[in-house]
């Protein structure tokens, strides 16, 4: 048996402790998913902590076929999915455009280190691809997620997320400026 299975069955009879390693385990890497869908690490905290409520409440829902982990990032795109659609988020987005504008304005700070505008580039690259090509490029390249986990994940099946990680790095390629030469690599 698993050793997340294991912990499963300890939490299911009410192990305190077994329901804390499991979400030590995972906590790390569904806070990195979800920060790097919303870009805002105070809402990521926020989310996090209701993913793995909900994980925790729908332990006994896990039906031990597939991975657990991703069982849990299911549950981690659902939240995000069903908080994007809240009244909450398009209060808390108008907020944040107008403390935006209102702080580039005050500070127009004139350099920035090359690293971190690459990152900021990046960042906001991949937030203009369309959110299932996001989605596919987030869970591979920062979660190191496998073809048929994406596929779980995100309700789609394999040739698909293939598809559509294709699609994703190219829409990328051309975004940060290298549309040419992934287009050239492309063709060799």
């Amino acid at each position: 048996m698993s050793e997340d299975r294991q912990l499963i069955q300890e939490i299911l009879r009410g192990s305190q402790a077994a329901m804390e390693v499991l979400t030590r385990k995972y906590y790390k890497d569904v806070f990195a998913f979800v920060y790097r869908k919303t870009g805002n690490r105070d809402l990521a905290y926020d989310l996090t902590q209701e993913i793995f409520i909900k994980v925790i409440k729908k332990i006994g829902s896990y039906s031990n076929s597939g991975s657990f982990k991703s069982w849990v990032f299911s549950i981690a795109m659902n939240h995000c999915r069903d908080y994007w659609k809240s009244v909450e988020h398009k209060r808390i987005q108008k907020q944040s455009d107008l403390t935006e504008f209102l702080t580039n304005e005050k500070t127009n700070v004139s350099y920035i280190f090359a690293q971190k505008e690459t990152r900021e580039r990046v960042k906001a690259a991949v937030h203009e691809l369309p959110e299932y090509q996001r989605d596919a490029i987030i869970l591979k390249y920062y979660h190191e997620m496998k073809i048929h986990e994406i596929a779980t994940v995100t309700n789609a099946n394999e040739s698909t997320v293939k598809s559509r990680l294709k699609q994703g790095l190219g829409k990328l390629a051309k975004l940060l400026g290298r549309g040419e030469e992934y287009g050239q690599q492309q063709k060799k």
